[in-house]
């Protein structure tokens, strides 16, 4: 009785989590060694991913209400990000992408909307907010500056015709 109502907790507590998150990704990572774990592990943490091995009987019932109880076949971890909504599938899809099939994405949520893995795999191609916001910045500044040029030359030439 007691590892039942232990079992419980901790499906509440992923339920809570994954409520909580704006995003998260479920990917098998069987085949990747300790090093390659380590590495991933240390590049999800810098994004403030928290990254998790979970059985698949504990997720079953934490994901049951997000409709992705058929991912769980096979070794499962979870990233959920609270902050970043394409910090989990950016960085998985990244290192999917460099393990030659040792790593795979099954499925992900971003802000209620569920992907499958083809989904997470176009997620993960999307770049970060502060890159997006960088080059609509840079879109920008070119025309303002080129407005900026023009407006000081048309005071340059009212200027020399005034003199």
């Amino acid at each position: 009785e007691k590892v039942l109502e232990a079992k419980k907790a901790k499906v509440e507590k992923l339920t809570e989590i994954l409520k909580n998150a704006v995003s998260f990704v479920i990917v098998d990572y069987k085949g990747i060694t300790v090093e390659e774990d380590t590495k991933l592990r240390r590049e999800l943490r810098e994004s403030n991913v928290h990254y998790t091995v979970e059985k698949n009987s504990m997720l079953r019932f934490a994901l049951k209400n997000a409709g992705l109880d058929n991912v769980l076949e096979g070794t499962t971890a979870i990233a959920v990000s609270n902050d970043d909504q394409t910090a989990p599938a950016r960085i998985l899809g990244k290192f999917a992408s460099e393990t030659d099939g040792k790593f795979n994405l099954k499925a992900g949520m971003v802000e209620g909307q569920i992907y499958d893995e083809q989904g997470v795999v176009a997620l993960s191609k999307i770049p970060s907010k502060d890159v997006l916001l960088a080059q609509l910045v840079g879109s920008l500044q070119g025309p303002i500056q080129k407005l900026a040029a023009l407006l000081k030359a048309v005071a340059d030439s009212k200027t020399d015709e005034a003199a």
